[in-house]
């Protein structure tokens, strides 16, 4: 992602451009990394390791607008632009996307069901009433000269940062597979990505949650049928969760431009549990008063 940063890391990569190049086949698809516990020292830590994308999940964590800036600033800074900050805003509330934006993140937008919604998203996301946008302009974000230069010179910041930030969006229910098509043909020249949210999707149609993992069902394959021609149709850029046995991998990467292969929450809960299972095994023959007492 390092060819792809601004000359500001206040500002976001060109990360539009990134997406449609591993969509196009020009580089490899990018590998991602999904903070889901609002810790900026685990922002700073991640930042180091080389991921394209890091996401900051503003969604599901207790996270504050203070936070969410710091752990953009964190994966941006700390990184060097080696990795660029993308936050998964609390739902469609305008003011929430625009201090994402803001921070310098690009931006992933869950719960998009209709046509109604994306316009309302892709609105709040642009600036300038000729593209139909409602971001009000920072007045105190840039320094003149030193900030507020963007990855192309003769144009504005506000119009560098409408062509470099991505907005992708999360279809996570039945209605939304069935409503892509109208949404990617009214949206999708400001619609970056898809993600295809499994296990919100298969919750929302009564299935097993299966992790996310999707599933065999008939009801569930045609979903997933429907989704995968609409995105082929209109040649739009697939993301999603890439994690699991090799056999997973390999089925949810498929035809995807972007993968996040990493998430801390996962680490932490699989780790100590086999740590704890292990330990509890071990311990009780390693009392060193020799004497075990059952807890």
């Amino acid at each position: 992602m390092i060819a792809y940063r601004a000359p500001s890391l206040l500002q976001p990569h060109r990360f539009r451009e990134a997406i449609k190049d591993a969509h196009d086949g020009k580089i490899r698809p990018l590998v991602a990394y999904f903070c889901g516990l609002s810790c900026p020292p685990i922002a700073k830590v991640i930042a180091q390791m080389g991921y394209d994308m890091v996401a900051v999940d503003w969604e599901h964590s207790s996270c504050n607008v203070e936070t969410m800036t710091q752990m953009v600033h964190d994966i941006q800074f700390m990184s060097e632009g080696r990795s660029h900050a993308l936050v998964r805003v609390p739902g469609h509330d305008h003011a929430a996307i625009g201090y994402a934006l803001d921070a310098g993140a690009s931006i992933m937008v869950p719960q998009v069901n209709t046509v109604e919604d994306a316009k309302h998203i892709c609105s709040a996301a642009k600036f300038g009433a000729i593209r139909n946008g409602t971001r009000s302009a920072p007045p105190a974000r840039f320094l003149p000269g030193i900030s507020d230069i963007g990855s192309d010179p003769s144009l504005g910041w506000h119009e560098n940062a409408n062509n470099n930030a991505a907005v992708m969006i999360q279809i996570e229910t039945l209605e939304a597979i069935h409503n892509l098509d109208d949404i990617l043909t009214e949206c999708g020249d400001q619609i970056d990505a898809v993600w295809l949210g499994t296990l919100d999707a298969r919750v929302s149609m009564g299935l097993p949650a299966n992790g996310g993992m999707g599933g065999t069902e008939q009801e569930w394959l045609d979903a997933v049928a429907v989704y995968e021609s609409t995105m082929a149709k209109h040649n739009k850029p697939a993301t999603g969760f890439s994690m699991g046995t090799p056999e997973q991998m390999e089925r949810t990467a498929r035809g995807k431009c972007l993968v996040v292969v990493g998430a801390e929450f996962y680490a932490v809960m699989f780790n100590c549990m086999e740590q704890l299972g292990k330990y509890r095994a071990f311990l009780p023959q390693q009392n060193y008063k020799g004497v075990y007492k059952q807890l």
